[in-house]
Protein backbone atom coordinates (compact mmCIF):
# COMPACT_ATOMS: atom_id res chain seq x y z
CA UNK A 1 0.00 0.00 0.00
CA UNK A 2 1.45 3.51 -0.77
CA UNK A 3 0.54 6.25 1.53
CA UNK A 4 0.68 10.03 0.10
CA UNK A 5 4.13 11.70 -0.19
CA UNK A 6 5.46 12.79 3.51
CA UNK A 7 3.57 15.60 5.21
CA UNK A 8 6.09 18.11 4.54
CA UNK A 9 5.37 17.63 1.17
CA UNK A 10 1.65 17.30 1.73
CA UNK A 11 -0.21 20.49 1.36
CA UNK A 12 -4.19 21.66 2.24
CA UNK A 13 -6.66 21.25 -0.19
CA UNK A 14 -6.49 23.67 -3.59
CA UNK A 15 -9.69 22.01 -5.14
CA UNK A 16 -12.77 23.66 -4.45
CA UNK A 17 -15.22 20.53 -3.08
CA UNK A 18 -11.43 19.97 -1.02
CA UNK A 19 -11.63 22.85 0.51
CA UNK A 20 -15.46 22.72 0.85
CA UNK A 21 -15.20 19.56 3.13
CA UNK A 22 -12.18 21.00 5.00
CA UNK A 23 -14.53 24.29 6.03
CA UNK A 24 -17.90 22.24 6.86
CA UNK A 25 -17.14 22.15 10.60
CA UNK A 26 -16.24 26.05 10.31
CA UNK A 27 -19.93 26.39 9.15
CA UNK A 28 -21.48 24.00 11.94
CA UNK A 29 -20.11 26.07 14.57
CA UNK A 30 -21.24 28.88 12.84
CA UNK A 31 -24.75 27.43 12.92
CA UNK A 32 -24.69 27.20 16.60
CA UNK A 33 -23.88 23.66 17.11
CA UNK A 34 -20.45 23.77 18.28
CA UNK A 35 -21.76 21.28 21.31
CA UNK A 36 -21.85 18.67 18.73
CA UNK A 37 -18.37 18.91 19.23
CA UNK A 38 -17.71 19.54 22.61
CA UNK A 39 -13.91 18.45 23.94
CA UNK A 40 -13.21 17.15 20.10
CA UNK A 41 -12.73 20.32 18.75
CA UNK A 42 -12.09 24.07 18.69
CA UNK A 43 -12.97 26.75 17.02
CA UNK A 44 -9.96 29.17 16.05
CA UNK A 45 -10.97 32.44 15.06
CA UNK A 46 -7.04 34.28 13.84
CA UNK A 47 -6.37 37.40 12.05
CA UNK A 48 -4.68 36.85 8.70
CA UNK A 49 -1.33 37.73 8.34
CA UNK A 50 -1.67 40.22 5.26
CA UNK A 51 -5.42 41.06 5.29
CA UNK A 52 -5.54 41.78 8.93
CA UNK A 53 -8.88 40.25 8.71
CA UNK A 54 -10.63 37.30 10.60
CA UNK A 55 -9.99 34.04 9.61
CA UNK A 56 -11.21 30.45 11.34
CA UNK A 57 -10.46 27.18 11.28
CA UNK A 58 -11.24 24.14 13.17
CA UNK A 59 -9.18 21.92 14.85
CA UNK A 60 -8.96 18.90 16.62
CA UNK A 61 -8.37 19.31 20.53
CA UNK A 62 -5.40 17.28 22.27
CA UNK A 63 -5.45 18.30 25.50
CA UNK A 64 -7.42 20.41 28.24
CA UNK A 65 -6.55 22.28 31.13
CA UNK A 66 -9.65 22.46 33.15
CA UNK A 67 -8.06 24.99 35.69
CA UNK A 68 -6.35 27.32 33.28
CA UNK A 69 -8.79 26.85 30.57
CA UNK A 70 -5.41 25.64 28.05
CA UNK A 71 -6.13 23.91 24.95
CA UNK A 72 -3.47 22.16 23.13
CA UNK A 73 -4.14 21.42 19.09
CA UNK A 74 -1.30 20.55 16.33
CA UNK A 75 -0.81 21.83 12.99
CA UNK A 76 -0.94 18.47 10.70
CA UNK A 77 0.25 20.33 8.04
CA UNK A 78 3.35 21.64 9.90
CA UNK A 79 4.06 24.98 8.90
CA UNK A 80 2.59 25.17 6.21
CA UNK A 81 -0.93 26.01 7.46
CA UNK A 82 -2.47 29.34 7.06
CA UNK A 83 -3.78 29.39 10.69
CA UNK A 84 -0.41 28.12 12.20
CA UNK A 85 1.45 30.59 9.84
CA UNK A 86 -0.97 33.48 10.85
CA UNK A 87 -1.16 33.04 14.76
CA UNK A 88 2.69 33.26 14.23
CA UNK A 89 2.55 36.37 13.18
CA UNK A 90 -0.41 37.64 15.79
CA UNK A 91 -0.74 35.21 18.47
CA UNK A 92 -3.68 37.12 19.67
CA UNK A 93 -7.04 34.87 19.26
CA UNK A 94 -10.44 34.09 20.03
CA UNK A 95 -11.51 29.80 19.95
CA UNK A 96 -14.50 28.35 20.88
CA UNK A 97 -15.44 24.94 22.77
CA UNK A 98 -18.42 23.67 22.13
CA UNK A 99 -20.44 27.11 22.65
CA UNK A 100 -17.97 28.71 25.27
CA UNK A 101 -15.52 31.48 23.64
CA UNK A 102 -12.70 32.83 24.68
CA UNK A 103 -10.02 35.27 23.84
CA UNK A 104 -6.13 34.27 24.45
CA UNK A 105 -3.04 33.91 23.04
CA UNK A 106 -2.15 31.01 20.78
CA UNK A 107 1.57 29.93 21.48
CA UNK A 108 3.81 27.20 19.56
CA UNK A 109 5.24 24.42 22.08
CA UNK A 110 9.16 23.90 22.06
CA UNK A 111 9.61 21.45 19.50
CA UNK A 112 10.87 18.68 22.18
CA UNK A 113 7.90 19.86 24.03
CA UNK A 114 5.30 19.15 20.65
CA UNK A 115 6.90 15.68 20.75
CA UNK A 116 5.94 14.59 24.08
CA UNK A 117 2.48 16.08 23.73
CA UNK A 118 2.48 13.65 20.26
CA UNK A 119 3.64 10.78 21.85
CA UNK A 120 1.42 11.01 24.84
CA UNK A 121 -1.36 11.70 22.81
CA UNK A 122 0.21 8.40 20.73
CA UNK A 123 0.03 6.45 24.11
CA UNK A 124 -3.62 7.62 24.79
CA UNK A 125 -5.51 7.44 21.59
CA UNK A 126 -3.36 4.92 19.41
CA UNK A 127 -5.40 4.07 16.38
CA UNK A 128 -6.84 7.98 16.03
CA UNK A 129 -3.74 9.13 16.05
CA UNK A 130 -2.12 6.86 13.78
CA UNK A 131 -4.90 7.36 11.36
CA UNK A 132 -4.20 10.71 11.61
CA UNK A 133 -0.71 10.52 10.90
CA UNK A 134 -0.65 8.18 8.40
CA UNK A 135 -3.26 10.14 6.33
CA UNK A 136 -0.49 12.71 6.56
CA UNK A 137 2.04 11.11 4.90
CA UNK A 138 3.36 9.83 8.26
CA UNK A 139 5.04 6.50 8.17
CA UNK A 140 4.13 5.56 12.24
CA UNK A 141 4.97 2.10 13.73
CA UNK A 142 3.08 3.12 17.56
CA UNK A 143 6.52 3.57 19.09
CA UNK A 144 6.20 7.17 21.12
CA UNK A 145 9.62 7.88 19.66
CA UNK A 146 8.51 8.10 16.04
CA UNK A 147 5.85 10.91 18.00
CA UNK A 148 8.56 12.54 19.60
CA UNK A 149 10.28 13.09 16.27
CA UNK A 150 7.49 14.15 14.65
CA UNK A 151 6.56 17.08 16.98
CA UNK A 152 10.49 17.87 17.90
CA UNK A 153 11.24 18.33 13.79
CA UNK A 154 10.77 22.29 13.24
CA UNK A 155 10.72 21.85 9.58
CA UNK A 156 9.19 19.22 8.51
CA UNK A 157 7.03 18.02 11.28
CA UNK A 158 3.95 18.40 13.79
CA UNK A 159 4.14 21.54 16.25
CA UNK A 160 1.70 21.84 18.97
CA UNK A 161 0.04 24.81 19.42
CA UNK A 162 -1.20 25.94 23.21
CA UNK A 163 -4.19 28.17 23.04
CA UNK A 164 -4.29 30.10 26.79
CA UNK A 165 -7.59 32.17 27.58
CA UNK A 166 -7.19 35.62 28.92
CA UNK A 167 -9.23 34.62 31.98
CA UNK A 168 -9.43 31.42 33.17
CA UNK A 169 -12.15 29.71 33.21
CA UNK A 170 -13.13 29.91 36.97
CA UNK A 171 -15.36 27.26 38.83
CA UNK A 172 -18.41 25.42 37.35
CA UNK A 173 -20.61 26.20 40.18
CA UNK A 174 -21.22 29.28 42.71
CA UNK A 175 -18.95 29.16 45.41
CA UNK A 176 -21.04 28.31 48.76
CA UNK A 177 -20.32 31.16 51.48
CA UNK A 178 -20.43 30.40 55.14
CA UNK A 179 -22.58 32.69 57.00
Amino acid sequence: MTYPPPAHTQSPPDSPLGRALLRAPVWLFRLGLGDLFVGRFVLLTHRGRHSGEPRQAVLEVLETNDVTGAVLVASGFGDRAQWYRNIRHEPRVLFQVGRRRRRGTATPLPPEESGRVLAHQAQKRPETVGALMRALGHDVDGDPRVYERLGADPHHGIPVVRLLPDHPPGPRFPRVTAR
